[in-house]
């Protein structure tokens, strides 16, 4: 996890860099997407050199530059330099860095640790298995906070976060008989763009559930650490494990049957993810 933070923190120099630069790329019309596709591609590069440098036998699972196999086959890092890329390029403050450790081992199976870190407000949420998940916000001065999701259980006081759909995939339309769902029974609904954001502020209590469909394996696989040992429920919305149909539903005990009725109810088989996974 030491690792794997300060690669995250590498990473973030360049990127809190380059987003400096965005604003002023806006008066173009064109010019800006590039400039950030290089900037996601250049925290990829930092992430990678840095963590196969120390751990040179693990294998890769990265958004940009795909799959890199290593010597050991027990071990894979998933990566997304940048969850969050539309806001990054509007120049909006809310993306992240997300990095996730798989681990096939007799003893372990699957994911193990995972960190979802945002550069503008230096919070650095992590967790790994059996540990507890934490937050460490370094721009208050604090130490590592144990990370508590909201107990609420009822339904009409709760805030939800979710994902729209874009253009070029599918669901518009189930998307929106979800929405009207949960937003005609609950306190509301947020959906700020990047997916491992929020499935680390459902663990910390910001929000009470959180779903989302057509997701890849590296927008969700350090989030699902993060919220599963802050003690929260996560399930697929199709049928298959959550990896494969990046159909993710997650909440506490309490709200989740009340919020897996609400958007359960338009189920569809997935067969839109391709990205291949393991582990979960």
């Amino acid at each position: 996890m030491n690792l794997m933070q300060q690669a995250a923190r590498r990473a973030s120099r360049g990127l809190l860099r380059d987003f400096g630069e965005v604003e002023h790329l806006q008066v173009f019309s064109k010019g800006p997407a590039d400039f950030v596709s290089r900037a996601d591609k250049r925290a990829e590069d930092v992430i990678f050199e840095f963590l196969r440098e120390a751990r040179p036998g693990y294998g890769f699972l990265m958004e940009e530059s795909g799959e890199f196999e290593g010597s050991d086959k027990t071990h894979r890092f998933i990566i997304d330099p940048l969850d969050g890329t539309t806001n990054y390029l509007h120049g909006i403050p809310h993306f992240s860095i997300s990095i996730a450790l798989e681990r096939h081992t007799d003893e372990q199976q699957g994911l193990v640790a995972g960190l979802v870190y945002n550069p503008v407000t230096d919070e650095m949420f992590f967790a790994e298995n059996g540990r507890g998940a934490y937050i460490n916000d370094g721009t208050r001065g604090g130490g590592d906070r144990r990370l508590r999701p909201s107990k609420r259980n009822t339904f009409a006081d709760c805030l939800f976060a979710t994902g729209v759909p874009f253009l070029g995939r599918p669901g518009h339309a189930r998307f929106l008989r979800e929405l009207h769902q949960v937003m005609g029974a609950s306190s509301g609904i947020r959906r700020l763009g990047s997916a491992a954001l929020d499935l680390a502020w459902t663990a910390a209590g910001r929000y009470d559930g959180f779903w989302e469909r057509g997701l890849a394996v590296w927008d969700i696989a350090a989030g699902i650490v993060i919220a599963r040992e802050a003690g929260l429920r996560v399930d697929s919305l199709s049928e298959g494990s959550v990896l494969n149909t990046g159909d993710i539903i997650v909440a506490g005990e309490a709200i989740m049957p009340h919020l897996r009725e609400r958007v359960g109810q338009f189920y569809e088989k997935a067969t839109h993810n391709t990205v291949k996974p393991s582990g979960i």
